[in-house]
């Protein structure tokens, strides 16, 4: 029961986390469910049919809990095609709602353009760091070519997180102080800019750690098969030979999250352990850990890596108190940082 409840947890903060606006199967979805004006302005209620949403197309092992009763006696439903035969109320209702959407869709044509833009240059330079990131962990290539491989896809990562701040969240309304603060307090906590550190950690450090490339993989993986799935559905090429690992990789996205939860915070161990050789680099190993830090209380990334932390905890602390018992201090010292 634990591991399903701890499963469960995973797949929640994932589908919060899922980029529902990008997404064109969200808008027909949410344009099709029926609920009062005063109800659709409520978080609770539109988290819960994201969740419907995540569950129905990404994910159907997402076990979501109904509504609760304030809510759920509220008339909140689905309007099908054939609802003509029904409730003749709900018609004008479903028409009026479907007028305004599609008015306020047709009067402003731009953000959409823009916003295909964007996704466009981010889809081809994921692609373009999957293929690069591949090629460096081929142990068949030649050094030389392997390493600057290795550079180039934290540095196509970077310019990645750094266009997808820029495209969400401009940059400060003004160059002082208050208003640098407050823009970087509404991006510190975002994915973007986590795997923009991240990148900037290694891409400017002299060791080579190809296990680094573990994170990278699975972010442009996730976001290239997103975009092909989402504009190349109809392609006979797609559905002949991508169609498949699309879908699985959609499906998995808690297990990736995972996959680069567990690589992370192993990359911190190896950064500790590299300090005892010559390409030690004491400073690239404290900011490392301070990213850690952050990746363990950011909403994004919070989940996966208290899980993680969670079974190092329960597989070291019965061995600690057991054969080296004088380590309890320095490991409580060090949990007081880390928690604080």
């Amino acid at each position: 029961m634990g591991e399903a409840d701890e499963t469960q947890k995973l797949k929640r903060i994932a589908a919060a986390s899922y980029d529902y606006e990008n997404d064109p199967r969200w808008a027909d979805y949410w344009s099709n469910i029926l609920i009062p004006p005063h109800m659709a302005a409520r978080s609770d209620v539109v988290d819960h049919f994201k969740s419907k949403f995540y569950q129905r197309y990404i994910d159907p092992s997402l076990v979501v809990e109904p509504m609760s009763s304030s809510s759920s006696s509220q008339p909140s439903r689905p309007a099908p095609s054939s609802s003509s035969s029904g409730n003749t109320q709900a018609q004008p209702r479903s028409s009026g709602s479907t007028t305004a959407r599609t008015s306020a869709t047709s009067a402003a044509p731009s953000p959409t353009s823009l916003r295909w833009d964007r996704q466009t240059i981010q889809f081809s330079v994921n692609a373009w760091v999957f293929v690069v990131a591949v090629l460096a962990i081929i142990p068949l290539i030649p050094k030389h070519l392997s390493s600057r491989a290795y550079r180039l896809s934290f540095m196509g990562t970077t310019c990645s997180s750094l266009y997808s701040l820029y495209s969400l969240y401009g940059r400060p309304r003004a160059w002082n102080l208050q208003e640098v603060q407050v823009w970087f307090q509404s991006v510190i906590a975002t994915k973007d800019f986590i795997y923009f550190i991240y990148c900037l950690t290694f891409v400017t450090s002299p060791l080579c750690l190809k296990f680094a490339l573990i994170p990278i993989l699975c972010r442009s993986l996730e976001l290239v098969a997103k975009f092909l799935r989402h504009n190349f559905s109809r392609s006979s090429l797609y559905r002949k030979y991508l169609e498949e690992p699309c879908v699985w990789v959609e499906s998995n996205t808690t297990t990736l999250s995972i996959l680069s939860s567990q690589a992370e915070i192993a990359l911190g161990f190896l950064l500790i352990i590299s300090l005892l050789s010559w390409q030690r680099n004491i400073i690239q190993t404290f900011m490392y850990w301070q990213l850690l830090k952050l990746m363990y209380k950011a909403p994004v990334t919070a989940g996966y890596h208290q899980s993680v932390w969670a079974r190092i905890g329960r597989s070291v602390n019965p061995l600690i108190h057991r054969y080296t018992p004088f380590l309890n201090a320095p490991i409580s010292a060090a949990q007081r940082w880390w928690l604080r």
